[in-house]
C-alpha cells in the first residue's frame, strides 16, 4: 500500500531523540518540498524528480543547498528503513559545487576585495547605469549579499534611518546600513527608475511582454558583466567581492564582534579571516614604502 510523502517526513519528523532545534530546521526545510509533492505516494518520488527539486533551489547558497539535499536524503534513508520504499532515489547524488560568479567559495580559498583605486574606476564606470550604480553602491556600502538585497521589498527599506533587515544564511535576520551617498543614489533610483507596479525594491520589465517583476540575479549579472567589460582594473571583480570589500575596510574600525554581527557570520572565524587579509595587505604596503625608501 503506498503512503504520501508528507506522512512519512511526518514520521519521520516524530522520532524520538529529535532535539526542538532539529525537528524545526527539518522542518523549514522540507516544507517547499512538501508543498510541491506532499501528497504524491513516496514511490513516485524518483531520482530524476528529486534531482529537478534540487536544482531549482538555485537561489540558495551552495551550504544551505547541501543542508536541503543531506535532509531530504536522511528523510528518504528513513523511508527505506520503515520499508515504504526499497532504495534511497538520491544515493550517491553528487552535491553542488560553490558558484564563484555569486562570490561563493570554499573555506580555503583567499578572500577578494576591490583597491581604492578599483572602488573609484568602478564607480565611474557604473555612473551610466542608475540601477546597476545604486546595486553596487548598497552593495559595497551595506555589505549585503546580492541575494539578500533583490530579495529586499521597498517597504521594508527605512529610508530615512538608512537601514534595511535581511534574512541571511541559517535564516538569520540582521540588520545592513547604508551610507548617505547611498541614500541620495537610491532616492535618485526610486524616484526615476522603480516601477511601483512591483512590490520589489529592484524590479525589471519584460521586453516584450512588459510585465513588471522583481529583479533577477542573472540580469544583475549580465548587466555587471556589460558596464565592466574591457576595463582591464576590473577584470575578473564580482559583485560579492564588494562584500568583502565592505568588510576588510571595517577591520580595525570597529570590534571584531561587531564586524560579525554586521556581517551575519555564524563563526567568528570566518570574521576573522579579515582580519588576516588587513594584516597581509599592511605588510605589502609596508614593504613597498620600504623599497621606494631605500630608493
Amino acid at each position: 500500500m503506498s503512503i504520501p510523502l508528507a506522512m512519512v517526513a511526518t514520521q519521520f519528523l516524530d522520532r524520538p531523540g529529535l532535539a526542538k532545534k532539529t525537528v524545526k530546521s527539518y522542518e523549514h526545510t522540507l516544507m517547499p518540498l512538501l508543498k510541491q509533492y506532499g501528497s504524491w505516494p513516496i514511490e513516485i518520488c524518483d531520482r530524476q524528480i528529486l534531482t529537478d527539486y534540487l536544482n531549482s533551489l538555485s537561489h540558495l547558497a551552495y551550504t544551505t543547498h547541501h543542508r536541503h539535499q543531506a535532509t531530504i536524503q536522511a528523510l528518504f534513508n528513513y523511508a527505506v528503513e520503515q520499508q515504504h520504499i526499497k532504495s534511497n532515489p538520491i544515493a550517491k547524488l553528487k552535491r553542488r559545487k560553490p558558484d564563484a560568479d555569486k562570490g561563493e567559495h570554499s573555506s580555503d580559498e583567499a578572500i577578494r576585495y576591490l583597491s581604492a583605486d578599483q572602488i573609484k574606476q568602478m564607480y565611474r564606470t557604473v555612473e551610466t547605469d542608475c540601477r546597476t550604480h545604486t546595486i553596487v553602491r548598497l552593495l559595497h556600502r551595506s555589505g549585503a549579499r546580492i541575494s539578500e538585497l533583490l530579495a529586499l521589498d521597498l517597504d521594508v527599506v527605512d529610508l530615512k534611518q538608512q537601514k534595511f533587515q535581511v534574512i541571511g544564511k541559517g535564516n538569520k535576520q540582521r540588520w545592513c546600513f547604508y551610507s548617505d551617498d547611498a541614500a541620495q543614489l537610491l532616492n535618485t533610483y526610486l524616484k526615476h527608475y522603480r516601477d511601483h507596479r512591483c512590490p520589489a525594491l529592484f524590479t525589471a520589465q519584460q521586453p516584450i511582454a512588459g510585465n513588471v517583476s522583481r529583479l533577477s540575479y542573472r540580469t544583475v549579472h549580465q548587466n555587471w558583466r556589460r558596464v565592466i567589460a574591457g576595463i582591464p582594473a576590473l577584470e575578473g571583480v564580482r559583485l560579492h567581492d564588494l562584500r568583502h570589500t565592505f568588510a576588510t575596510e571595517r577591520v580595525g574600525l570597529m570590534g571584531i564582534e561587531e564586524l560579525r554581527a554586521l556581517m551575519g557570520h555564524e563563526s567568528i572565524m570566518t570574521t576573522l579571516r579579515y582580519q588576516k587579509v588587513t594584516s597581509a595587505r599592511a605588510e605589502t604596503v609596508a614593504q613597498s614604502a620600504l623599497k621606494k625608501l631605500a630608493d
